[in-house]
């Protein structure tokens, strides 16, 4: 069987009970239920650690770019303050507070982020896409994190 996971924290887990060893049971998820926030299918098509190295491969190639785990999330660092990480099945990325308002109200695959469900400040958003490697027509945005990041203003 699956772990439930959540896709989003605005998303209600869809799951089945399942009998396992134990008197608990455990679920599992219905993979064709499409998170109600965002339009997405639940999927487990690529794991955790697959995601994670097809990100780090997108992000870590920018210069001066590093990653290590902060509090439990795989986060990507430019001289040496954090400017994106992976938190469910997206990535938080700090950009401008005018910049974060836009594209959190003007495109449907951007919400705000919360890792684990505590809110961050308005300069975080979450980017959520179905698989790790739509991240890459992202790209620009991340850039302009980095940048925002690292000088503390956009050129």
């Amino acid at each position: 069987p699956l772990p439930v996971t959540r896709h989003c924290l605005a998303l209600p887990v869809f799951s089945s009970p399942v009998t396992r060893h134990s008197s608990r049971p455990s679920y599992i998820i219905h993979r064709s239920q499409p998170c109600h926030s965002h339009g997405f299918p639940l999927t487990t098509d690529t794991t955790k650690s697959d995601r994670k190295t097809q990100i780090d491969a997108l992000l870590l190639k920018l210069p001066g770019v590093s990653a290590r785990k902060i509090n439990g999330l795989d986060a990507y660092f430019v001289s040496d303050k954090m400017f994106a990480c992976i938190s469910g099945e997206g990535i938080g990325l700090r950009l401008p507070v005018a910049t974060a308002t836009e594209l959190h109200f003007s495109r449907n695959d951007v919400v705000a982020f919360s890792p684990g469900g505590v809110s961050a400040t308005r300069e975080w958003i979450q980017i959520n896409c179905a698989e790790a490697t739509e991240y890459e027509k992202h790209l620009p945005l991340f850039r302009t994190s980095l940048e925002f990041v690292k000088t503390g203003r956009i050129s």
